[in-house]
């Protein structure tokens, strides 16, 4: 779900429902999320189940998001841009 999230903010597709579909599609983003021709890409409710429920009360999957982005923005996988992270740790 990270990778999947990573590769949301990387090419600034916002609707979680646009991600599963393009994770479905595109067989670069299903390499990078380690999804095989025959896995199944999570439906888009899962994110909001997650995010809705195991994480409701927590802010471990955000400060693990965000901590995922920091490393990949220092060892320069990825650009920082505060206008896909919606309050984040960079700024643009």
């Amino acid at each position: 779900m990270i990778r999947m999230l990573i590769v949301g903010y990387c090419y600034g597709i916002r609707s979680e429902r646009r991600l599963c579909e393009e994770a479905h599609l595109n067989l670069a983003y299903r390499w990078f999320c380690r999804l095989s021709l025959e896995d199944e890409v999570p439906n888009h409710s899962t994110f909001s189940q997650s995010r809705h429920g195991r994480f409701r009360d927590s802010n471990l999957f955000r400060w693990l998001f965000n901590k995922v982005l920091r490393r990949c923005t220092d060892a320069s996988v990825i650009k920082a841009d505060a206008s896909r992270q919606r309050g984040a740790f960079c700024s643009a």
